[in-house]
């Protein structure tokens, strides 16, 4: 056989598996949490503070969950309507990219964004 040939039928060495980008002794409940929350951007915060909107925990906590749930279902941007304001997130980075105040939102025009969620406060 033609050693050219030979050496192309030899096996490939099998990469090791690396271990998972997972904080040492960290309880997996405390994962969980980490995972589930919700960053401001500076812009946002900036928003929220210049505009005195209040969002009570009940509801970052609603938000946080419904922006899991749009991402399962491949949904990178979204406007999130609560009572009193308006977000943009992303649900992808699980990030608030802006915020408004509700009457601010009668006239306005949202591009980019391929989802919407109400919560209800």
């Amino acid at each position: 056989m033609d050693p050219r040939i030979q050496s192309l039928h030899r096996p490939l060495p099998i990469p090791k598996k690396e271990p998972l980008n997972q904080k040492p002794n960290v309880p997996f409940q405390q994962f969980l949490q980490e995972a589930k929350e919700i960053k401001v951007s500076k812009h946002a915060m900036e928003r929220i503070r210049d505009r005195k909107i209040e969002i009570s925990e009940q509801a970052w906590s609603k938000i946080g969950e419904k922006m899991t749930e749009a991402n399962k279902k491949g949904v990178d941007q979204s406007l999130v309507v609560l009572n009193e304001a308006t977000l943009v997130v992303s649900s992808k980075n699980r990030t608030v990219v802006t915020a408004m105040d509700r009457s601010e939102t009668q006239s306005q025009i949202f591009t980019n964004i391929n989802g919407t969620i109400f919560v209800n406060e």
